[in-house]
């Protein structure tokens, strides 16, 4: 069984919009981690990535569009890291049409979604929520 991610308030932002879609992320990350440890099917599999690579598009949009908003002073460096993780994420998806599920790339997802996201959230996003407040 590949490990889920679970979500706690450790990762809360103190923004209902963006926990609400860190909370969606989470849980179809482990969708899809799901879907590959069973052995499900390409289809499945694949149909779990195309939808959480449109959900961390359509989130990191609405993200950088609030950090522009209160006119976020650390907004260039989130939106690099977005675009990273993107790249990276288009990277797995490829390797994943390419050579189908194997353990490397179970590894792979675990690493660079959950690992990325945590850290992502705890170091950069709750940062966010704290500069908000502050505005708002």
């Amino acid at each position: 069984m590949a490990m889920q991610m679970q979500w706690s308030e450790k990762l809360a932002v103190g923004v209902d919009v963006i926990d609400n879609q860190h909370k969606g992320i989470i849980s179809r990350i482990n969708n899809l981690l799901n879907a590959m440890s069973q052995g499900k099917g390409r289809d499945e599999v694949g149909n779990v990535l195309t939808f959480l690579a449109d959900y961390v598009v359509k989130h990191f949009t609405a993200e950088e569009g609030l950090m522009k908003k209160y006119n976020y002073d650390g907004y260039s460096e989130q939106q690099a890291e977005h675009a990273k993780f993107i790249k990276d994420f288009s990277l797995l998806k490829k390797e994943f049409e390419t050579g189908g599920v194997t353990s490397t790339l179970v590894l792979q997802t675990q690493r660079q979604l959950c690992d990325w996201l945590t850290n992502h959230i705890t170091n950069k996003d709750k940062q966010i929520g704290v500069f908000i407040k502050k505005c708002a």
